[in-house]
């Protein structure tokens, strides 16, 4: 059984042959946001409609917080703190080294944000963060609540001001910037069961904000949702059928085949050439020729 579709040569030197992808561990209902510690070697992860983050490590799987509020996307920030996306409290938090947690978003403009969904940690201390309706859509626990603001993706300042940096996309959901971080990919997936286009969406960044957004690739299986970039710059993406490797130039490069719908992926591992990957109901695992880029 082939574990992996190549479609441009250089891939099959990032893939290795006889390291297929690993089954690490299964049984949840819909996994996502995978986040790799390195200096306590271990990824945590949600399962969103148990209300829970977990935490596996070569030792074994735990439960590292319940309830989590529905949790969704994470990433950690410059200090190595963990930041995560809520969907039923409708907004980003930070983890305190204490264990305490400190609200960084939760409204805009006034209102009540929609369930933000990923976050990401560029060099410059801010924070950016995804917010499509999709958590307040859902009836998890009974927080179904109306939309008050347009699906749009936020920029938390240092300072802790909310600016809305991208508007002109239908639902905005994995963030990834480039490794020199001159260019930003969203994942547009679209609005809930309608014919929305959904596709990867990239933009330019001219003085620290996204400019020039176009259509950068169309996953051809379900569609993107989280994404990470390597250290040549490719692009990693969730799809319906496993994981994508997109060059820079947009086309595609091969896959890794798993059997359940892909969420999310992030690299980890003390190389950072091992793939995390949240599928469906499961977590699995991949080691590749190719090291990611990913903080701290």
């Amino acid at each position: 059984m082939s574990f992996y579709e190549i479609y441009d040569p250089r891939f099959a030197s990032y893939v290795l042959g006889n390291a297929p992808p690993k089954r690490l561990a299964t049984g949840f209902d819909w996994v996502e946001g995978p986040v790799w510690f390195g200096d306590m070697g271990c990824l945590l992860f949600s399962d969103i409609p148990n209300n829970r983050i977990l935490r596996w490590s070569e030792e074994g799987l735990t439960t590292f917080r319940q309830p989590s509020n529905f949790a969704n996307g994470h990433t950690r920030d410059r200090q190595g703190r963990l930041v995560s996306c809520e969907h039923g409290t409708r907004r980003v938090t930070r983890t305190e080294w204490d264990g305490g947690i400190t609200v960084l978003a939760d409204r805009y403009d006034g209102k009540p944000l929609n369930s933000p969904n990923d976050v990401i940690a560029p060099r410059d201390g801010s924070l950016w963060f995804s917010d499509p309706h999709y958590g307040i859509m859902t009836d998890y626990e009974g927080f179904r609540a109306p939309q008050e603001l347009p699906c749009h993706v936020y920029r938390i300042d240092p300072n802790g001001t909310v600016e809305a940096v991208i508007s002109d996309m239908q639902c905005p959901n994995g963030l990834a910037f480039s490794p020199d971080e001159s260019r930003l990919y969203v994942a547009d997936t679209g609005r809930m069961h309608s014919t929305d286009p959904q596709h990867i969406r990239v933009y330019d960044m001219v003085n620290g904000r996204p400019t020039n957004g176009r259509v950068f690739h169309k996953i051809d299986q379900g569609c993107a949702d989280g994404m990470r970039v390597d250290g040549d710059g490719n692009l990693w993406s969730s799809a319906a059928d496993g994981v994508h490797c997109i060059a820079p130039d947009g086309h595609l490069m091969g896959k890794i085949l798993i059997p359940e719908t892909v969420s999310n992926i992030c690299f980890g591992g003390r190389a950072k050439h091992r793939l995390f990957i949240t599928a469906t109901t499961s977590l699995y695992s991949v080691v590749l020729n190719r090291n990611g880029v990913q903080w701290p």
